[in-house]
């Protein structure tokens, strides 16, 4: 990787990032949404809960907004 990166500098431009920061990975927000839907949910079974999340999932999947909120979120993605 460090190769392709020293051969490729004229066009990439490389972040190190920590190996663990939640407030800049967009998925911590998609998750939190999950969570704070189906956090009262009194499930019987795995499959249930399996269902909840996959339905929310697809919920936010087709909001827009909710998806640019949580990419805004971490501050890495500037408008324009």
């Amino acid at each position: 990787m460090r190769q392709f990166i020293a051969d490729h500098a004229e066009w990439l431009t490389v972040f190190q990032l920590p190996s663990y920061s939640p407030d800049l990975n967009p998925q911590e927000g998609i998750w939190s949404l999950v969570k704070r839907d189906i956090g009262n949910l009194a499930a019987a079974d795995l499959g249930q809960i399996t269902r909840a999340v996959k339905r929310r999932l697809k919920q936010i999947q087709y909001r827009s907004e909710l998806v640019d909120g949580c990419l805004a979120g971490t501050g890495l993605i500037t408008d324009g």
